[in-house]
């Protein structure tokens, strides 16, 4: 099984949030810190708050933050929320498979991506965290630092992306 884009960022982002939640970041701070495109965590940060996991606050005093259903979330409860009900194989799309009524693949890919969920069920945010990775993170992750540029928001409007587009970077 591979995670999309869209997911794994969203890991790295609560992950980070997570390693100190008594910081507020920006989400350019983030994309900076972490190496990801500003665009992309902007949409992520937006379906993370939509979630409930991510507080995001506007203003000078702004920035993100870790919620208290963020800090203790399940890996697999995350990864499902942020990959959606998509199937792993498209058997109905505009030109259907011809082997669906009788196909046994798709049966077996399901089963595979339920065990692949299933194992990170077994984990926690807090799991992924745990030292050597959350040291790292901390290293990463400069406190309180001041915005990136005087202008920029401190923290993602969930209204500026519509829902549609929020999984467009897949």
């Amino acid at each position: 099984m591979q995670l999309t884009r869209f997911t794994d960022i969203g890991l790295r982002i609560v992950m980070a949030l997570a390693a100190n939640p008594e910081a507020t970041h920006t989400s350019r701070q983030l994309a900076d810190d972490l190496h990801l495109s500003y665009t992309h965590v902007a949409k992520v940060v937006s379906r993370l708050s939509e979630l409930g996991v991510v507080n995001s606050r506007r203003g000078r005093s702004g920035g993100l933050a870790i919620t208290d259903l963020g800090a203790r979330a399940g890996v697999g409860w995350l990864a499902r929320h942020l990959e959606g009900d998509q199937p792993v194989i498209e058997c109905e799309g505009s030109t259907p498979c011809p082997l669906r009524s009788a196909c046994r693949l798709r049966g077996a890919l399901a089963r595979a991506e339920q065990a692949f969920y299933d194992s990170l069920d077994q984990l926690t945010v807090q799991d992924l965290i745990a030292d050597p990775t959350g040291a790292t993170l901390l290293k990463l992750l400069p406190p309180n630092s001041p915005p990136a540029r005087p202008h920029d928001d401190d923290a993602v409007q969930t209204e500026e992306v519509p829902s549609h587009e929020v999984r467009s970077i897949r």
